[in-house]
């Protein structure tokens, strides 16, 4: 069924791949502050999935280097602006291929229709060395990246 999601315009809307996230991040570092415009930015992880064709028109792309080295494809809507999701280069399909079974689509937390207060109690904070704000006290958080991010990577009992 998945969760519904959309812009801040609502002309980029679409269904994730899971009623509920993988897991959630609040992102720290200084480039998501900047993408956010707050003291840090949400994500959402879900299986790997595309935005529908008919929105291709409705979407730019932003590609841009992680503090681990990494090329992140950030897709935002041209009409509003509004950060969508990002993902991995290394970790998305050739075109014409399935995503390996540990892909990912990284949804930005404020374009989830149903996120709540009860999914936000498993919220990770992630590179909080950059942190400007406290972070609450007895909440899963890393000073920079978790070592296994993906969930979809950890080993079982991680």
């Amino acid at each position: 069924m998945g969760m519904k999601a959309r812009c801040q315009c609502s002309k980029v809307q679409f269904t994730t791949s899971a009623d509920k996230p993988l897991a959630l991040y609040a992102c720290h570092c200084t480039e998501c502050r900047h993408q956010s415009s707050s003291a840090f930015g949400i994500t959402a992880v879900f299986p790997y999935f595309e935005l529908p064709e008919s929105t291709s028109d409705l979407v730019g792309s932003y590609t841009r280097i992680t503090l681990k080295g990494r090329h992140m494809e950030c897709l935002f809507c041209k009409n509003c602006g509004a950060r969508i999701l990002h993902r991995f280069r290394d970790a998305m399909p050739s075109p014409g291929e399935q995503p390996k079974p540990t892909s990912t689509t990284n949804v930005k937390g404020g374009c989830l229709e149903g996120l709540d207060q009860e999914m936000m109690k498993s919220i990770v904070h992630i590179w909080t060395k950059h942190a400007i704000i406290k972070i609450p006290e007895g909440v899963q958080h890393w000073e920079e990246a978790p070592p296994f991010a993906n969930p979809l990577e950890r080993p079982p009992n991680q």
